[in-house]
């Protein structure tokens, strides 16, 4: 059998991000079968028990993920002209007055803090932002089957085909998308579960069944709900919640 990177089996196995198990190898932080490793590039066979040590289990245990209810004109990630990151929201007087996770904030939360997938500046809901690899990878790995839910308000006439369409059979950029559940809200709005996250997905599948989309909230992913939330506020993610 032909041995493995180390980091690479440890980002596989959900232990942490690649980078992260450089760090942790480089500090002893990572045990082999029960003994440390400290070289990195390390290979080892698929078959042998990784753990991590303490130190590295505390420092993962201490990094938080956030909840954020991105508003309209803000960027999920990196700023662009005359539009602010989403994580500017992140501050002391945002938070949720419901937020029933025991942390206070710290400045130090906002240290590495990503988002993990991405949300247009003209949609809204829900948005993962962390300091966990482990959260991310789940999220936006390439194997990543977490769901997404959305509400999407649309314009515009939809035959039975056009919406067994947009459930199973339409392409964007030459590769044929993942099946979704697509169905009616209401009259003007429709339901769209996805299991990937192509840029501006959504509205580029309503384009090729001449939809309009008027407007666009997530409000789920995978386990987690946007629930209450109130735009522009934000909430920890609690012990007792995963993905």
């Amino acid at each position: 059998m032909e041995k493995v990177r180390l980091s690479k089996l440890m980002s596989e196995q959900g232990l942490c991000s690649r980078r992260e198990a450089d760090s942790y190898i480089e500090r002893g932080w990572v045990l082999v079968d029960g003994v440390p490793v400290t070289e990195l590039g390390t290979r080892i066979l698929p078959g042998q028990a990784i753990t991590l040590a303490a130190a590295a289990q505390h420092r993962q245990q201490a990094r938080v993920t956030i909840l954020l209810h991105k508003p309209v004109g803000y960027v999920s990630s990196q700023p662009e002209k005359d539009y602010q990151p989403a994580v500017a929201l992140v501050t002391a007087p945002n938070r949720y007055e419901n937020d029933r996770h025991p942390l206070r904030f710290s400045p130090q939360h906002l240290k590495g803090l990503a988002p993990a997938g991405r949300l247009d500046i003209d949609s809204t809901g829900l948005l993962v932002l962390t300091q966990d690899g482990r959260i991310a990878k789940q999220l936006i790995g390439e194997n990543s089957a977490v769901e997404k839910e959305y509400l999407v308000r649309v314009s515009g006439r939809l035959s039975a085909e056009g919406l067994a369409r947009l459930n199973h059979g339409l392409e964007l950029d030459g590769e044929k998308l993942r099946p979704a559940q697509v169905s009616w809200q209401n009259r003007d709005q429709l339901r769209f579960v996805l299991r990937q996250g192509k840029k501006r997905q959504i509205r580029r599948m309503c384009e090729l069944v001449d939809l309009r989309v008027n407007g666009l909230k997530r409000v789920r992913i995978g386990k987690v709900m946007l629930g209450d939330l109130p735009v522009g506020q934000w909430r920890y993610l609690r012990e007792d919640e995963g993905f």
